[in-house]
């Protein structure tokens, strides 16, 4: 994706799962790599497992902050019914980068249970314009010993589809990590890039 002009990054997912964290550190690496950056967040019950959505804008010169409906370059999406949800919005050429954790929503109160999109990654792609990308980022997380580094990987996959030298994304991270934590999570964003290496279409 070339940097010349606006780039928007769209990041969605639920409360907890590390989606403004994530959003914030993509900010101070575009700001670190000398561009003008934009954010906003939409938060919808986000302590209660509710949608998360942050929009983030870096270019030369960003005079907004909200994408403009199917223009979003990069999605990362954190759940997989989420990614279903704002599949539409990635333009032609872009890319998505999906988590396939299920995350499904309670209900109770006599309410009637909403049926959960079993296949919402398959859908998505359906629906997607750009290339879709699957990563296990939960499993992946699990297996390095702490499930919070989802974000971390969705990163590392995001990271090959942008043209920021990949010094820029590492030292961010450990600035913006716990200390304790540094390590395990640039393990976790070089998991993120090595997925999309092993995806068998390209993505920049």
């Amino acid at each position: 994706m070339s940097l010349e002009s606006i780039t928007n990054v769209l990041v969605v997912g639920v409360g907890g799962q590390g989606v403004v964290l994530a959003s914030n550190i993509l900010c101070e690496i575009a700001a670190r790599a000398g561009f003008d950056v934009k954010k906003s967040e939409i938060h919808g019950m986000s302590q209660r497992g509710g949608v998360v959505t942050s929009h983030v804008r870096f270019g030369p010169k960003v005079y907004g902050s909200l994408i403009a409906s199917q223009q979003t370059d990069a999605l990362l999406g954190f759940e997989a019914a989420e990614s279903l949800r704002f599949a539409h919005e990635v333009k032609p050429g872009g890319a998505m980068f999906a988590s396939t954790q299920k995350i499904k929503p309670p209900t109770g109160g006599g309410l009637k249970a909403a049926k959960y999109p079993e296949d919402a990654l398959e859908q998505a792609a359906k629906i997607c314009k750009g290339t879709l990308v699957p990563v296990e980022a939960h499993k992946i997380a699990v297996e390095l010993g702490n499930a919070r580094l989802s974000n971390t990987i969705l990163l590392g996959a995001l990271s090959t589809s942008l043209d920021i030298d990949q010094d820029i994304w590492v030292e961010t991270i450990k600035k913006m990590v716990p200390p304790k934590t540094i390590e395990l999570n640039v393990q976790a964003f070089e998991r993120g890039r090595q997925v999309v290496a092993d995806f068998d279409v390209a993505v920049k």
